[in-house]
C-alpha cells in the first residue's frame, strides 16, 4: 500500500518449506478450533478449503468486477473518486500511497451497495445482489472462524468476536482489486522468497525488476476474508523479515488477522503484514471482504487473556477512533503501536 522504495529488494539465496496453514473446514471442530487458533498465533493468516461458498455466489461477482473493470476508462470514473468508497485507480488513501491497481471500494451493507451500484453498473439490481449475496456468504464464514477461535482460547462466550460482525451497524467493507498485467519481459517471480529491506540503503544485489500492486500493509479490522483467481501476486511477511509468495488457488480463501483482533487478543494474535505484486503477464483479481465492529464498539483486550503475567497491552479505544487514525496514517505504518499502554516495553 506505499510508494515503492527505489532500493532494489534483496532476493534470499535458498528457499524452504514454509508450512503456511491451509485448513480443512469439513474436519471435526475441536481440531478446526485447534488448527485456526495456532495459525492465528504462528502467522496471522491461514487459508481455508472445503468453505461451503458456491461457485456460483463467486463466479457472479467476480465477474460483475470484470465487467466493471474492462470499461473505458471514462465510465469507470463516474463511479470514484473514493471518498474513501468508490472507484480509485492508482492513489491508495488520502496521503500519497500508490500502487500498480484499480479497485472498487464498497461499505458491506445493502443499502449502501444498493446505492453505490447505480454509478457503477448498467444493471444496478444485477450488480447489487451479485455482491450482496457474496458479501453475506463471507461474513457469515468470519463469523463462523470467529467463534471457532473463541473456542479454541476458551473463552466462555464463543460469540464475543462474531457478534460484533452481527451488529446491525457493523462497519465491514467490501473490496475489488484489479491488478493489470504486466509487460515485464520477466514477469512473475511470485515464487521467490525475497528479504524484506525496507530499511536497507546499501543493497547492491541484482533481482528481478518487481512491480508493486498493493504495498506492504496490515488491515485495521478484526478478520479479513480474500479470494483471489489463479494468478500470483500476494505475499505475507514472516516474523523473521522474509516475504513469503502464497500459491494462487482460487478454490481457497485467505484469512488474515487484523489490528483489532491483536488488540483485542492483548497481543496473542498479530496482524500480518502482507502485500500484493504486480509482476504476472495475466491480469490478477482479489476481493476482499473486512469484517469490523460498528464504530462505536470498545476495542480492548478481552479479560481471558489478561493476567499478572499479561498485562493489557493496548488501551481502550472504539473502532471509530482506531480507523479515524488509520486514515490520517501512511498504510504502512505500525498505526497500533500508537494505542499501546505507556508501560508495556
Amino acid at each position: 500500500m506505499v510508494v515503492p522504495s527505489p532500493v532494489p529488494l534483496r532476493s534470499k539465496k535458498y528457499r524452504a518449506a514454509v508450512g503456511v496453514p491451509v485448513i480443512d473446514l469439513s474436519l471435526e471442530r475441536s481440531k478446526l478450533c485447534e488448527s485456526i487458533t495456532k495459525a492465528c498465533e504462528e502467522f496471522g493468516f491461514f487459508q481455508v478449503e472445503n468453505h461451503g461458498i458456491s461457485s456460483d455466489i463467486i463466479s457472479r461477482v467476480e465477474m460483475e468486477g470484470h465487467d466493471f473493470f474492462s470499461k473505458p476508462a471514462c465510465h469507470k470514473q463516474r463511479a470514484g473518486p473514493p471518498s474513501p468508497f468508490g472507484y480509485g485507480c492508482k492513489n491508495i488513501g488520502f496521503n500519497g500511497d500508490k500502487g500498480d491497481l484499480e479497485y472498487l471500494l464498497m461499505e458491506a451493507n445493502p443499502h449502501s451497495i444498493s446505492e453505490r451500484s447505480k454509478s457503477i453498473s448498467t444493471d444496478p439490481t444485477k450488480f447489487s445482489c451479485a455482491v450482496n449475496d457474496y458479501t453475506e456468504a463471507v461474513r457469515k464464514l468470519a463469523c463462523e472462524l470467529l467463534e471457532m477461535v473463541a473456542e479454541g482460547l476458551w473463552v466462555p462466550d464463543k460469540y464475543i468476536f462474531s457478534d460484533l460482525i452481527k451488529d446491525v451497524n457493523s462497519d465491514s467493507c467490501f473490496r475489488i482489486n484489479h491488478y493489470p498485467p504486466s509487460l515485464n519481459d520477466h514477469a512473475d517471480n511470485n515464487n521467490h522468497w525475497i528479504h524484506n529491506n525496507s530499511n536497507n540503503n546499501n543493497n547492491h544485489s541484482t533481482t528481478k525488476s518487481t512491480r508493486i500492486g498493493f504495498g506492504e500493509h496490515s488491515d485495521p479490522q478484526i478478520l479479513t476474508i480474500l479470494r483471489s483467481n489463479n494468478v500470483g501476486g500476494l505475499q505475507i511477511l514472516s516474523r523473521d523479515g522474509l516475504w513469503i509468495p502464497i500459491p494462487p488457488d482460487s478454490d481457497k480463501f485467505c484469512v488474515f488477522v487484523g489490528d483489532a483482533f491483536q488488540a483485542m487478543t492483548n497481543g496473542r494474535f498479530v496482524s500480518v503484514r502482507h502485500r500484493a505484486m504486480a509482476n504476472s503477464v495475466k491480469p490478477r483479481t482479489s476481493m476482499m471482504y473486512f469484517a469490523a465492529p460498528p464504530l462505536n464498539a470498545c476495542i480492548t483486550p478481552i479479560p481471558q487473556l489478561v493476567s499478572i503475567e499479561n498485562p493489557c497491552m493496548y488501551r481502550p479505544f472504539t473502532w471509530g477512533e482506531f480507523k479515524t487514525t488509520a486514515y490520517a496514517l501512511r498504510l504502512a505504518d505500525h498505526r497500533l503501536d500508537l494505542f499501546k499502554k505507556q508501560h508495556i516495553v
